[in-house]
């Protein structure tokens, strides 16, 4: 019995320390963040660097895109890899259907400073709204967020006006996206960004699409489904489910596309 305890407590030790490393480090396990020199040039053209100042002191980033003749504006919030030298390139996406495109880089990635939290992130969000809600009306204004970025964009349509809430690849929490790529470990307890989307979601009061493919292995199928669960019933609302879609290839779908035309019709 007593190599059965000792196992045991070897075990229980292996764990506790899975569980201490996942605490530290978690950060770096969420955002995969790079950043950029203040003075990069990006390869991609057609675009004006904005920058707005923070409370706290950081110093955040964000590229608009114009379009001819722009009927709204997106507000895009990319996904967690990279940073507006990789996001960039979407632009043009938007702005061939008539908007102009507002794409920040969170703090911590590419141009924009400052220290990282949960309520941060969602503020900076919100301050991007209201930066750009002076200069614009409001209902012009769709909401875009893409995996991770939907964390940001969902607290925003929240709290603030706004034409449309588009949202792809997205999750309801990121508790139950941990849990589908390692139930293993005490997340409830453990994570510091938990992004209650499911929460969030029930105050918004404009129009939502939630874009999903059923073959995403990073966030699965059934965590958008949640997440359409809790859209109020009496908004106008809409799941695209994309037959053979993954994480990162919707836009190859003509399912996908055209459904993203009629929503910025």
């Amino acid at each position: 019995m007593n190599w059965l305890v000792g196992a045991l407590l070897l075990l229980a030790l292996a764990y506790a320390g899975v569980v201490a490393f996942y605490w530290i480090f978690q950060e770096r396990f969420i955002f995969l963040r790079y950043d950029a020199a203040p003075r990069m040039r990006y390869r991609f053209g057609g675009y004006r660097e904005c920058w707005l100042e923070r409370p706290d002191g950081a110093r955040l980033h964000a590229l608009w895109f114009k379009a001819r003749e722009p009927r709204g504006v997106v507000i895009y919030f990319h996904g967690h890899s990279g940073n507006l030298r990789r996001w960039g390139r979407l632009g043009a996406r938007f702005t061939a259907l008539g908007h102009d495109v507002l794409m920040p880089d969170p703090r911590g990635f590419g141009k924009s400073s400052g220290r990282i939290s949960e309520r941060a992130l969602i503020d900076d969000a919100i301050a991007w709204h209201d930066w750009l809600a002076q200069q614009i009306d409001p209902r012009r204004i769709t909401l875009y967020g893409r995996s991770l970025g939907s964390a940001l964009a969902t607290p925003v349509a929240a709290v603030r006006d706004a034409r449309m809430l588009l949202l792809e690849t997205p999750f309801n929490n990121l508790i139950d996206v941990c849990w589908s790529q390692a139930p293993l470990l005490p997340y409830r307890m453990l994570l510091r960004y938990p992004f209650r989307n499911d929460i969030a979601i029930q105050q918004v009061r404009c129009p939502v699409r939630i874009f999903h493919g059923t073959r995403d292995a990073l966030v699965p199928l059934a965590c958008a489904l949640k997440l359409y669960a809790a859209v109020p019933p009496s908004l106008d609302r809409e799941a695209i489910i994309v037959e053979g879609g993954r994480h990162n290839d919707l836009y190859h779908f003509h399912r996908f596309r055209e459904a993203l035309r009629q929503a910025l019709a």
